[in-house]
């Protein structure tokens, strides 16, 4: 059985994260596949992937609340790792939803939509819709 390892690396500062030969899934989704990755202290990377790629998984596998399907995941044994959860507890909304709320012009046009689809005001919904999409509404929440 293979399981995360959170072994004190000889050089814990040069080396930050290590993945050897890592498999990850999820149900029947294999988010990664004999994946290898070297980050060392000071580098800087980004994650991208579409929604449902992996990007959760992978950091809940960083945190050690999954474990790997194969291979390995190496971390500094003092290494503490602080996130933020995608949900909120005590509202019940999204991190995203908070973040979105900052953008006052984006939120007045959703809610100026809402109220000109309750009137059925349809030449009111086209230019809402058009302010929406110029504004990248529709693909804000990505």
């Amino acid at each position: 059985m293979i399981h995360l390892f959170r072994t004190k690396l000889v050089d814990s500062a040069a080396i930050m994260i290590r993945l050897q030969s890592l498999t990850l899934q999820r149900g029947p989704q294999r988010l990664l596949e004999d994946a290898e990755l070297t980050l060392h202290a000071g580098h800087k990377a980004g994650l991208i992937g579409a929604n449902g790629a992996g990007k959760s998984s992978l950091f809940a596998l960083l945190r050690a609340e999954l474990t790997p399907d194969a291979g390995d995941c190496l971390l500094p044994a003092d290494w503490r790792i602080a996130h933020m959860r995608q949900e909120v507890d005590t509202l019940e909304r999204l991190a995203v939803d908070y973040v979105l709320d900052g953008d006052e012009r984006l939120r007045e046009v959703q809610s100026s939509l809402a109220e000109a689809e309750a009137a059925q005001d349809g030449a009111a919904q086209a230019r809402l819709h058009s302010e929406l999409d110029s504004a990248d509404g529709y693909t804000a929440d990505a």
